[in-house]
């Protein structure tokens, strides 16, 4: 049950998200109450039934119940289906724009009306069922409905594509159709009594008609030339943070993660998250990055020829999962194919992973044009069978893996923004990789630092500039130096004592290693790795001995309520120890 409750939430949430604005333009163009009315044509007047409110309040269920089921079924069972028959996997998708024209055709001439619901009539030359013309409006909606991408739509498609059905991803697809259906039957109910009560429908009914025609023509149209996306793309992410907190919470996410279990990768940190969190602000060990498998087609590359990381050893890697009627994903992809532009002579390969949502994003000549018309130049490889996401443990669209040139994840990032700080991350792995390269200036703009009072995220690696006072002998890259304490530490600096090795990105702890930080702040957070422990005093008073464990993850060292005032931290580490970076609350 909470299962489906997450299913159901997270509907609602999608359909109130940007997503849902092309469904919105068909639904009010429904003349759900006019179906009912006389409509005069010509010289005539075509008879159907007498206006029944029971009939006007019904034909929006028959709508909403069609669009649930149509969505459903082609999300879990459609590529299967359209497999077995032999069919085009954008065949539904095509049958609901077909769908969508028919009935704005009908609305344009009741003559032509008359003929397409024939099939719905209850018993010849009599009242046409108008209902049953709902419920087939429903089956279009549902087949091109594209929710936006979020952990309970990736499950599903997930599901669907690898054919693993069980009670309760069915269970969870139905909840999230239904959940993302209820808003618009609200809307469809609101709309009925308004135009019901207001008489608008039967003073104004031939132009009513004409125009949700029109509206219906327009739509098929823009949703077969993908003309809405452009409009979505604008709108604010004003959905992003419900959906964190419904789908991404950790309960949540290890619900439907278990409906998707890849056992082989159970136990790496992409799978686990240990070691290895999504919204690291450094460069982590997230394991050997798994290579591309599965892959049903390679595009722009030199003659449809595959890549593999063993083959970009040396180069620095970023994977992207991506697909292309994402409204999210093609909000990223400018700030990716801008990387992938920018750094391609200084060792960075791009490699877009496109993992499709939907049966009709399998068709390669789809993705060839979608690719083309969204500016896509990198590689790109058509996972059509999930076997490199599940390779990644991967969840979301998008989402972004940074692998070093020694073939180690180092970063991930879900979803969107972050911009500046994934390419930072580039550049540093770049200068890892190649030393001595003129990166220029960043293509992303760095967000400006907020107007606080107190002291700000501090590196320790040679990479940053290092903010180090108070501390006797030379910095020394790469090797094992030994430092003392001695002259002024300045505010918002630290102290080395004993014997470290500075690296690019952290500083490792030899014998007597201590640090001293004077900084202002409530709480202090280090990002350390390793193994062994560290003592962490406040202005000479014992606080606490954090134990360390292997990957580098984010340790809480000090909480209080500072009242504004100046502290000085002091830490003694155990041989082994690195420390990455200090962050503050």
């Amino acid at each position: 049950m909470l299962t489906v409750l997450i299913g159901f939430l997270a509907g609602v949430i999608t359909s109130i998200s940007p997503c849902v604005l092309p469904m919105v333009p068909i639904l009010l163009a429904d003349p759900a109450v006019l179906a009912d009315e006389p409509v005069a044509e010509g010289a005539g007047t075509v008879a159907v039934a007498a206006p029944s409110r029971v009939r006007r309040s019904v034909r929006p269920y028959f709508i909403i119940t069609g669009l649930v089921l149509s969505f459903s079924l082609s999300a879990l069972f459609g590529s299967l289906l359209l497999d077995a028959l032999n069919l085009p996997q954008d065949f539904l998708r095509n049958a609901g724009i077909v769908v969508l024209a028919l009935i704005g055709f009908g609305l344009l001439s009741h003559r032509f009306a008359s003929i397409i619901e024939k099939p719905f009539a209850r018993l010849p030359k009599r009242a046409v069922n108008t209902h049953g013309n709902g419920f087939v409006l429903g089956l279009g909606m549902g087949v091109l409905f594209a929710p936006c991408a979020g952990p309970v739509l990736a499950t599903i498609a997930v599901v669907g594509a690898t054919h693993k059905f069980g009670f309760h991803t069915v269970a969870l697809t139905f909840a999230f159709a239904f959940g993302a259906a209820l808003p618009l039957l609200v809307l469809a109910l609101a709309r009925d009594a308004i135009f019901t009560r207001a008489g608008f429908l039967r003073r104004h009914a031939n132009r009513v008609r004409m125009a949700g025609g029109v509206v219906m023509l327009t739509m098929a149209v823009a949703l077969a030339f993908s003309w809405t996306d452009s409009l979505q793309r604008h709108v604010p992410r004003y959905t992003e943070v419900l959906q964190d907190h419904v789908e991404a919470n950790s309960d949540a996410a290890g619900r439907l993660r278990a409906l998707v279990a890849n056992e082989a990768n159970a136990a790496s940190p992409l799978a686990t998250g240990q070691g290895c969190a999504s919204d690291s602000e450094v460069l982590q060990q997230c394991g050997p990055a798994p290579d591309f498998t599965g892959i049903t087609s390679w595009l722009n590359t030199p003659a449809g020829k595959p890549l593999s990381l063993a083959a970009l050893r040396g180069k620095v890697v970023l994977v992207d999962f991506w697909t292309y009627s994402c409204i999210n994903c093609q909000r990223t992809l400018p700030f990716v194919e801008g990387w992938a532009t920018k750094y391609a002579k200084d060792g960075l390969v791009v490699v877009g992973v496109h993992s499709p949502e939907f049966a009709f994003e399998h068709v390669r000549s789809n993705v060839i044009s979608q690719a083309a018309a969204l500016g896509v130049k990198y590689p790109i490889a058509m996972d059509n069978d999930f076997k490199t996401w599940a390779a990644y443990s991967n969840e979301y669209w998008p989402a972004e893996y940074l692998i070093d040139a020694n073939g180690i994840v180092r970063h991930r990032t879900f979803g969107e923004g972050d911009y500046s700080l994934s390419e930072r991350l580039i550049r540093q792995l770049l200068a890892e990789a190649h030393q001595g390269l003129d990166l220029g200036a960043p293509t992303v703009e760095q967000a400006p630092e907020p107007l606080t009072v107190g002291t700000q995220e501090t590196y320790l690696g040679y990479h940053h500039p290092l903010a180090l006072s108070g501390t006797k002998g030379k910095p020394v890259k790469d090797a094992p130096a030994t430092y003392r304490y001695g002259g002024r530490l300045y505010q918002d600096t630290f102290a080395l004592n004993g014997q470290w090795t500075l690296g690019p990105e952290s500083i490792t702890a030899g014998r007597g290693a201590q640090l001293r930080l004077d900084y202002q702040a409530d709480k202090v957070f280090l990002v350390l790795g390793g193994t062994g422990t560290v003592k962490v005093e406040l202005d000479g008073k014992a606080i606490q001995t954090v134990n360390v464990k292997d990957a580098p993850t984010l340790y809480n060292l000090i909480s209080r309520d500072s009242k504004g005032e100046r502290a000085l931290l002091t830490l003694g580490f155990s041989p082994g120890v690195q420390a990455f970076a200090f962050t503050f609350g």
